[in-house]
């Protein structure tokens, strides 16, 4: 059950990533996407599957480098 979460979790940050790709709506990524995919990291370690895991560490680091080329991470 908490894999489920974890996957719906990053699901739903995966797409506000793509929307905080955009210019001007870099916003997204620290206040949607960053929140959404570190709890469904969290849920994802506490399940027995790791595949909530994976999908939100890339979401992670897809997030962490937009913020690095865009100036939001100094």
């Amino acid at each position: 059950m908490l894999n489920v979460v974890s996957i719906i979790l990053g699901a739903v940050a995966a797409l506000f990533l793509l929307l905080g790709i955009l210019p001007l709506l870099g916003w997204t990524i620290w206040f949607l996407v960053l929140p959404a995919a570190l709890v469904g990291l969290i849920l994802g370690v506490m399940s027995r599957y790791r595949g909530g895991v994976t999908l939100n560490v890339v979401v992670l680091v897809l997030a962490g480098l937009r913020l690095l080329l865009g100036g939001g991470i100094l």
